[in-house]
């Protein structure tokens, strides 16, 4: 006990400060706690009641003694030098000021992507988004981690969910720190809400270029005969005439199998063919056990694969499947997350004789001449795609380049800005940047010389829009389409078809050429001035329609195959696949009568063109098959889960088959 008469300061704090207790193995006195029962706790002459449960902003250290009550006062005996008494002061400032920038959670009406959220004065929330069931319970908060606990028994999720905050002016943003709901756990993660009142605004998007090795003029493209120049073909049809491609081949016994060369890494993407060449792209992750999901389900979730990856661009040598050249495009971590069920290179590369061009998402676009040099390169900065509901749930990107007439066209849809660009294919430089107000979209554009001019048709979720690819300018919008668009455009019979597979629309529309101004068709009606037909419930999810000899065929992931007459919309057939397995994600290609489909599980259905189904062979790649095959002069050229593989007839000067 200090004497009465000892020197003693006053200095006001809260009741119920943490302390510990150096003197017992650093045993932590924290009222928050647990409740300390019984007088007073000393430190070096501090002493106060701990008579509340509530953590106080201050905290200090030193040896307890047991003292008279003095009920929220701290009495502090002149024992210590002045030096002390300071430190000790200062440090309970320091300590409250540091508390104090603990924001609470706002209670106001709060939005993420298309979610609304409140976290209301009473402790209870209630969260609500598009195609979501609402989550709701109580909350509480200890520093910057809250609790999300269940309501009652009817609650989405009887879990305790814990994540740090932060609120940062007018954003809230959530880290979890453990949280069994999944369903909640997809929606908070990595999220960050903002008030319900508040206007988006993003900052200006930072495009980069960066030219490459220009010591050389490109050559001339060459003959486009027999050329696959981008994904499915020229304007994508998938179609190839007088190909005489076998029935049947047998990838174990090398029947009709002209080679097969080994491609390292992951890649959904197709291969292309010009002239003498094949291109195609992969991403080569450092982690030997990186896949991806096939198969029929509707998890969205992301990846987990972070690890670095190199981006590789390939040039192989279409009659012998020799590796001409390899480029890496980029080498380190993806700036971006993948779908589990794609890959970091899913967009099929483009070229015209002259460049080859692929495009890696976040990671930058690349032109390389025929030869492999660089051309040029552009960052376009993080370009984020994922659900259209939940920002935070990246499925990374698939949309391809095209090149028409000398310009290199993107479509970038995301969950940040939206826009269409053409670069100049010799330098990289923008020839035009049209901006959209659109949802993350998958699917390729298409260029077409229609009967009135040129037409470039988007597929997306907003709207489904044709512009004029010369500068850029939109010439007809159409609405109803799905949250979700991967299927690319396709044109025949001066008709566009655009279809997409997620419900409840899943749409399918015939526009046609030279359409102008909003042509969604009025209420209740399948079509309009721009609208030749429409039907609801019919569209394809991820395979691209196909147009062949006046038939409009649309394959669906579960293995549905239809058949329209193109220029009305009347059904010709429906009819299911022999075999479903895994699904569909490849699009049918055509040639000579033959329709070819292939399956996730490495199965090519021959399939009989025409108003009636005819399945006349199934041949068995063993592997994987994501990718939608290349036609070139009487060659399909399958690339699979670890593969690229030539198809054809075996013929005199050929070499032989073997793998590579």
């Amino acid at each position: 006990m200090y004497p009465d008469n000892a020197p003693k300061a006053i200095l006001e704090v809260e009741p119920g400060t943490t302390f510990r207790d150096s003197a017992r193995a650093g045993r932590a006195w924290k009222a928050c706690k647990e409740e300390i029962r019984g007088g007073v706790a000393m430190v070096q002459g501090f002493h106060a009641p701990h008579s509340q449960r509530h953590c106080a902003p201050a905290r200090c250290e030193g040896t307890f003694l047991p003292m008279t009550p003095a009920r929220g006062v701290l009495v502090l005996p002149m024992l210590v030098g002045l030096r002390l008494v300071l430190a000790l002061v200062l440090s309970i400032a320091s300590a409250m000021a540091q508390q104090a920038t603990i924001a609470p959670i706002p209670t106001g009406p709060l939005k993420f992507g298309m979610f609304s959220g409140r976290f209301n004065a009473d402790s209870t929330f209630l969260i609500e988004g598009r195609d979501w069931r609402a989550l709701q319970g109580r909350w509480n908060t200890n520093g910057q981690v809250v609790e999300f606990l269940p309501h009652d028994i009817r609650s989405t999720c009887q879990a305790v969910g814990q994540y740090r905050f932060r609120l940062e002016g007018t954003r809230l943003s959530f880290a979890a720190i453990s949280d069994a709901c999944e369903e909640r756990r997809i929606v908070l993660d990595g999220s960050t809400w903002t008030p319900e009142s508040e206007s988006r605004t993003l900052p200006p998007r930072r495009i980069v270029r960066t030219a490459g090795d220009r010591s050389s003029r490109l050559a001339a493209a060459g003959a486009a005969a027999g050329s696959w120049p981008a994904f499915r073909g020229t304007h994508a049809s998938g179609v190839a005439v007088k190909q005489n491609l076998p029935d049947n081949w047998d990838v174990k016994t090398g029947d009709n199998i002209l080679w097969r060369t080994s491609l390292p890494g992951l890649g959904h993407s197709s291969p292309v063919v010009w002239g003498s060449r094949v291109f195609v792209t992969t991403a080569i992750s450092a982690n030997p056990k990186a896949t991806f999901k096939p198969g029929l389900y509707g998890d969205g979730d992301s990846s987990d694969d972070r690890s670095p990856h190199r981006f590789v661009t390939y040039a192989i040598d279409k009659r012998s499947g020799t590796i001409l050249w390899e480029r890496v495009a980029y080498e380190g971590p993806p700036v971006d997350k993948r779908h589990i069920k794609s890959t970091y290179a899913s967009a099929t590369p483009a070229t015209d004789g002259r460049v080859v061009v692929s495009w890696f998402g976040s990671q930058g676009v690349f032109a390389y001449d025929m030869n492999g040099r660089l051309r040029w390169k552009v960052d376009l900065g993080h370009i984020p795609l994922g659900a259209y509901n939940i920002p935070t749930l990246e499925w990374g990107p698939a949309s391809s380049p095209i090149i028409w007439n000398g310009l290199v066209i993107l479509q970038c849809d995301t969950h940040a800005d939206s826009f269409l660009l053409a670069l100049d294919e010799d330098t990289g430089e923008i020839a035009w940047k049209t901006e959209r107000d659109e949802l993350p979209a998958w699917g390729t554009p298409t260029v077409a010389m229609t009967s009135q001019g040129p037409e470039l048709v988007t597929n997306a979720s907003n709207f489904i829009r044709g512009y004029d690819p010369r500068n850029g300018k939109e010439l007809w919008r159409l609405g109803r389409s799905s949250l979700i668009t991967a299927p690319t455009p396709v044109f025949a019979d001066d008709l566009f078809v655009i279809a997409s597979g997620r419900a409840p629309e899943r749409p399918i529309f015939a526009v046609r050429a030279g359409a102008r101004g909003d042509i969604t068709p009025p209420d209740n009606d399948t079509r309009s001035s721009g609208v030749a037909w429409s039907r609801a419930g019919r569209g394809s999810y991820m395979p691209t329609p196909l147009i062949y000899d006046g038939i409009l065929y649309v394959l669906n992931n579960n293995g549905v195959f239809d058949a329209y007459d193109v220029t009305t919309g009347e059904e010709i057939y429906r009819q299911r696949m022999p075999d479903i397995g895994s699904g569909f994600s490849a699009s049918p290609v055509a040639s000579d009568g033959k329709i070819y489909i292939s399956s996730e599980d490495g199965e090519i259905f021959v399939v009989a063109a025409g108003n009636a189904f005819k399945h006349i062979r199934t041949n068995s790649m063993g592997e994987l098959l994501m990718a939608t095959p290349a036609l070139s002069e009487g060659v399909m050229y399958v690339r699979s889960s670890h593969s690229l593989i030539a198809i054809g007839r075996k013929r005199a000067g050929r070499p032989p088959a073997g793998p590579r």
